[in-house]
Protein backbone atom coordinates (compact mmCIF):
# COMPACT_ATOMS: atom_id res chain seq x y z
CA UNK A 1 0.00 0.00 0.00
CA UNK A 2 0.78 3.80 -0.26
CA UNK A 3 1.19 4.20 3.60
CA UNK A 4 3.85 6.65 4.72
CA UNK A 5 4.71 5.18 8.39
CA UNK A 6 7.27 7.36 10.05
CA UNK A 7 8.35 5.19 13.56
CA UNK A 8 10.27 6.87 16.36
CA UNK A 9 11.64 4.92 19.13
CA UNK A 10 13.29 7.05 21.80
CA UNK A 11 16.73 5.77 23.76
CA UNK A 12 16.52 3.77 25.74
CA UNK A 13 13.54 1.95 24.60
CA UNK A 14 14.77 0.81 20.92
CA UNK A 15 16.51 -1.75 22.49
CA UNK A 16 13.22 -3.54 23.73
CA UNK A 17 10.89 -2.65 20.64
CA UNK A 18 11.06 -3.81 17.71
CA UNK A 19 10.35 -0.97 14.55
CA UNK A 20 9.28 -3.80 12.36
CA UNK A 21 6.55 -5.44 14.69
CA UNK A 22 4.80 -1.77 14.90
CA UNK A 23 5.01 -1.19 11.41
CA UNK A 24 2.92 -4.69 11.14
CA UNK A 25 0.47 -3.48 13.78
CA UNK A 26 0.31 -0.22 12.18
CA UNK A 27 -0.22 -1.95 8.32
CA UNK A 28 -2.81 -4.31 9.92
CA UNK A 29 -5.39 -1.39 11.48
CA UNK A 30 -4.97 0.51 8.18
CA UNK A 31 -5.87 -3.06 6.12
CA UNK A 32 -8.63 -3.75 8.62
CA UNK A 33 -10.23 -0.29 8.27
CA UNK A 34 -9.94 -0.45 4.60
CA UNK A 35 -7.64 2.28 3.82
CA UNK A 36 -6.45 2.48 0.43
CA UNK A 37 -5.55 5.56 -0.38
CA UNK A 38 -2.05 7.42 0.04
CA UNK A 39 -1.76 8.09 3.77
CA UNK A 40 1.13 9.20 6.30
CA UNK A 41 1.37 8.73 10.46
CA UNK A 42 3.84 8.69 12.59
CA UNK A 43 4.54 6.74 15.83
CA UNK A 44 6.66 7.72 19.00
CA UNK A 45 7.64 5.36 21.45
CA UNK A 46 8.58 7.53 24.29
CA UNK A 47 8.95 8.27 27.99
CA UNK A 48 6.44 9.43 30.65
CA UNK A 49 7.84 13.07 30.56
CA UNK A 50 7.11 13.57 27.05
CA UNK A 51 4.28 12.29 27.25
CA UNK A 52 2.93 14.02 30.13
CA UNK A 53 4.10 17.28 28.35
CA UNK A 54 2.22 16.64 25.68
CA UNK A 55 -0.88 15.85 27.79
CA UNK A 56 -0.39 18.67 30.02
CA UNK A 57 0.14 21.02 26.97
CA UNK A 58 -2.77 19.75 24.09
CA UNK A 59 -5.50 18.50 26.97
CA UNK A 60 -4.66 20.34 30.12
CA UNK A 61 -4.04 16.93 31.96
CA UNK A 62 -1.20 17.18 33.97
CA UNK A 63 0.06 13.45 34.53
CA UNK A 64 1.27 11.22 31.94
CA UNK A 65 -0.99 8.58 30.21
CA UNK A 66 -0.31 5.28 27.97
CA UNK A 67 -1.03 6.54 24.76
CA UNK A 68 -2.06 9.95 22.93
CA UNK A 69 -3.62 10.47 19.50
CA UNK A 70 -3.33 13.87 17.45
CA UNK A 71 -5.71 12.96 14.66
CA UNK A 72 -4.73 15.99 11.82
CA UNK A 73 -8.27 15.32 10.14
CA UNK A 74 -9.97 17.12 12.81
CA UNK A 75 -8.03 20.66 11.78
CA UNK A 76 -9.92 22.26 8.86
CA UNK A 77 -7.39 24.15 8.91
CA UNK A 78 -4.23 21.53 8.43
CA UNK A 79 -2.95 21.58 4.13
CA UNK A 80 -3.21 18.68 2.08
CA UNK A 81 -0.38 17.23 1.39
CA UNK A 82 1.46 18.29 -2.24
CA UNK A 83 1.62 14.54 -3.10
CA UNK A 84 -2.46 14.27 -2.41
CA UNK A 85 -1.88 11.65 0.74
CA UNK A 86 -4.19 12.03 3.62
CA UNK A 87 -2.40 13.19 6.98
CA UNK A 88 -3.97 11.19 9.15
CA UNK A 89 -1.99 12.53 12.51
CA UNK A 90 0.77 10.95 15.34
CA UNK A 91 0.14 8.35 18.06
CA UNK A 92 2.78 8.65 20.89
CA UNK A 93 3.06 5.94 23.20
CA UNK A 94 4.99 5.64 27.06
CA UNK A 95 6.64 2.53 27.22
CA UNK A 96 6.76 2.93 30.89
CA UNK A 97 3.51 3.07 30.99
CA UNK A 98 3.19 0.27 28.19
CA UNK A 99 5.75 -1.92 30.52
CA UNK A 100 3.85 -1.47 33.37
CA UNK A 101 0.30 -2.31 32.60
CA UNK A 102 1.86 -5.53 30.20
CA UNK A 103 3.54 -6.80 33.79
CA UNK A 104 -0.27 -5.65 35.23
CA UNK A 105 -1.85 -7.93 32.52
CA UNK A 106 0.69 -10.59 32.80
CA UNK A 107 1.15 -10.31 28.80
CA UNK A 108 4.19 -9.79 26.88
CA UNK A 109 5.42 -5.87 26.14
CA UNK A 110 5.16 -6.46 21.89
CA UNK A 111 1.28 -7.05 23.30
CA UNK A 112 0.86 -4.24 25.07
CA UNK A 113 2.42 -2.02 22.54
CA UNK A 114 -0.19 -3.51 20.20
CA UNK A 115 -2.88 -3.20 21.95
CA UNK A 116 -1.84 0.56 22.40
CA UNK A 117 -0.79 0.97 18.83
CA UNK A 118 -4.10 0.10 17.75
CA UNK A 119 -6.23 2.18 20.15
CA UNK A 120 -3.99 4.55 18.53
CA UNK A 121 -4.41 4.47 15.03
CA UNK A 122 -8.27 3.89 15.35
CA UNK A 123 -8.35 7.37 17.17
CA UNK A 124 -6.27 8.60 13.64
CA UNK A 125 -9.31 7.40 11.77
CA UNK A 126 -12.15 8.46 13.42
CA UNK A 127 -12.78 6.25 16.48
CA UNK A 128 -13.33 7.57 19.80
CA UNK A 129 -14.86 6.05 23.36
CA UNK A 130 -16.88 9.55 24.62
CA UNK A 131 -20.07 7.12 25.16
CA UNK A 132 -20.56 3.69 26.10
CA UNK A 133 -21.87 2.28 22.58
CA UNK A 134 -18.82 4.28 20.90
CA UNK A 135 -16.85 2.85 23.38
CA UNK A 136 -17.34 -1.01 22.80
CA UNK A 137 -17.70 -0.43 19.01
CA UNK A 138 -13.60 0.77 19.22
CA UNK A 139 -12.95 -2.49 22.01
CA UNK A 140 -14.87 -4.86 19.55
CA UNK A 141 -12.74 -3.58 16.89
CA UNK A 142 -9.68 -3.09 19.01
CA UNK A 143 -10.19 -6.82 19.79
CA UNK A 144 -10.47 -8.37 16.04
CA UNK A 145 -7.42 -6.54 15.12
CA UNK A 146 -5.10 -7.77 17.61
CA UNK A 147 -6.57 -11.54 17.35
CA UNK A 148 -5.35 -11.39 13.88
CA UNK A 149 -1.98 -9.93 14.61
CA UNK A 150 -1.83 -12.47 17.17
CA UNK A 151 -2.40 -15.63 15.27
Amino acid sequence: MNWNLDINIDEPFEERLSEEWLRQVVEQVMIAEGIDYPAELSLLITGDETVQELNRGYRGIDRTTDVLAFAFQDDDDFPALPDGAVQLGEVIISCPQATQQSEEQEHSLAREMAVLTIHGVLHLLGYDHESDEEEQVMKTREAEILAKLMD
